[in-house]
């Protein structure tokens, strides 16, 4: 199984039966250790004594603390509790929403002291319903279900988005057209104080619009122009007028001419080094988003307002839907000055003829250094979103990684910079220690925006330098091939693997940790 939920009535038709177990009604007994995860979904039960209910409420948070304190350090996602069913017969009476209050600060204190312990917020599922639509009593009657399993299909979609987040998974990039879109009007016909932003309606639903952008740039969320326009003209709108709240230094890539835009859109991914089905376009001609629809199938491309009072409502779709995580890592907020650092340094790159001088002149220190309370949520993401250099693309939490760094799994991070700044956290790997002379690599993987100037192979040979000087011998390593990593299916040959066995889900190496390991000076090692 992959979660065990506790709960106190039936809620099996909103889970997948496949990968979760449940607990008995209100039953903490068991824990059982096979689970991956837990979920807490207590709703609040049905009584008329409203003192009755808040002491029942009380031993439910009594029951939360006991079960954080036996899970260990696996995953523990608990939904906030939230009244469904409001029977309270004297108005004054707050006894039973205080209880709920102090369950959720409860749950919210266990979480910022346990970072394996996540509060999701139900009543941003609960309140798109009306209390008719939510509760049907046949049901709750006949089956002890106080949720509608009518609204179970719509649940499982809404589970899934949060799974995503609370795995720090996302969409990276979002690709904006300019006229109609980040402003009102045609800048061609219009001019650059023509365009309506701030002020009255229409301009000021686009300057909230903007504003909204730009936090969302703040938030680690690659932010890319596609505009069919003259550039001349958009520099002219950002040097001329004082209303953009969304400035140059929010965006970190443009194709602003009169291609075609999937074609530029193709050609952002490239620069940016992304993959395609991590970018979203936003766009107010119909023409255009059925375009890239057909073309690029894999960019999400969803329809735009008709209205721009409707922008605000858009921007909170685009953010539930594509971008938002459950927390921010240090990596995430500094994404825009690392995609512009890349375009420096894509600039400096053509000065050179030869590409051994150029990355000479780049000054690249690599950083190695253990998993630790700073970095583990970094790793984790790292482990759940990194595709193409990743060899054996296993998945992980940050509470899984606490575990198994307790269990004597050596977890290193590798952050990387240059002369033109950070690349952040960009590489991990995790070895488990077979005996005292032997070990086998768990995970080795990249973010692609550190690869092409040799730094995968000598972080790699460092940390088998290093290995060595540990005192072992040997090392087994794999590769596990899927749909997005065959760039790697050599690499361990490459640093000096030998095949030690091979089918058709699988390629085994040893590597001698004896022989020399050759690392070019254009690396320094802190």
């Amino acid at each position: 199984m992959k979660w065990f939920v506790f709960r106190n009535n039936t809620v099996e038709p909103f889970f997948d039966g496949k990968t979760v177990a449940f607990s008995g009604y209100d039953d903490v007994s068991v824990v059982p250790t096979e689970a991956e995860g837990f979920i807490w979904f207590y709703q609040v039960p049905v009584k008329f004594s409203s003192g009755v209910l808040a002491q029942e409420i009380r031993s439910i948070t009594e029951k939360l603390q006991l079960v954080v304190g036996e899970i260990g350090a696996k995953p523990l996602v608990v939904f906030t509790m939230e009244n469904l069913v409001d029977l309270k017969l004297v108005t004054s009476d707050m006894a039973v929403q205080e209880a709920i209050d102090s369950f959720n600060a409860t749950a919210r204190t266990l979480a910022h002291a346990h970072s394996h312990v996540k509060v999701v917020d139900f009543s941003e599922f609960t309140k798109q319903y009306t209390s008719q639509q939510l509760i049907d009593w046949k049901y709750y009657f006949i089956s002890q279900s106080l949720l509608n399993p009518k609204i179970a299909k719509d649940f499982k979609v809404w589970w899934h988005r949060i799974e995503e987040e609370l795995a720090l998974c996302r969409k990276k990039c979002l690709v904006l057209d300019l006229d109609n879109t980040i402003w009102g009007g045609i800048l061609g016909e219009d001019g650059a104080e023509g365009v309506k932003i701030g002020g009255d309606y229409p301009g000021n639903a686009f300057l909230y619009w903007q504003r909204g952008l730009v936090e969302l740039s703040k938030c680690g969320v690659i932010l890319a122009l596609c505009s069919k326009n003259n550039e001349a003209d958009v520099q002219e709108l950002w040097d001329a007028n004082p209303f953009m709240a969304l400035k140059r230094e929010h965006i970190s890539a443009h194709r602003i001419n009169w291609q075609s835009k999937d074609q530029n859109i193709r050609e952002l991914a490239e620069e940016l080094n992304i993959g395609l089905d991590s970018m979203v376009f936003v766009d107010d001609n119909p023409t255009e988003r059925e375009l890239v629809k057909q073309t690029l199938p894999m960019v999400a491309v969803p329809d735009f307002p008709a209205k721009p009072y409707e922008l605000v409502d858009f921007f909170q779709s685009l953010v539930r839907d594509y971008f938002r995580i459950y927390k921010l890592t240090h990596d995430d907020a500094d994404k825009v000055n690392q995609y512009k650092a890349n375009a420096q340094r894509d600039a400096e790159q053509k000065r050179f003829a030869q590409y051994d001088h150029y990355l000479r002149s780049l000054d690249i220190e690599i950083r190695v250094e253990e998993a630790n309370d700073f970095n583990f949520a970094r790793i984790a993401q790292l482990t759940q979103k990194t595709n193409q250099f990743n060899l054996t693309t296993h998945r992980y939490t940050e509470a899984r990684l606490r575990e198994m760094q307790a269990a004597g799994s050596q977890i290193w991070c590798m952050s990387v910079s240059d002369r033109f700044g950070s690349y952040g956290i960009s590489g991990v790997m995790i070895v488990n220690p077979i005996d005292a002379t032997v070990a086998e690599v768990d995970t080795l993987l990249l973010s692609c925006r550190v690869l092409g100037k040799g730094i995968e192979h000598a972080f790699v040979c460092h940390m088998l330098q290093m290995l060595a000087k540990k005192g072992y011998q040997s090392l087994t390593a794999s590769y596990l091939p899927t749909a997005k990593n065959a760039q790697v299916k050599d690499f361990w040959q490459v640093v000096g693997g030998a095949v030690a066995s091979q089918t058709a889900t699988a390629t085994t190496y040893r590597i001698d940790l004896n022989q020399e390991f050759q690392i070019k000076n254009h690396y320094r090692f802190v």
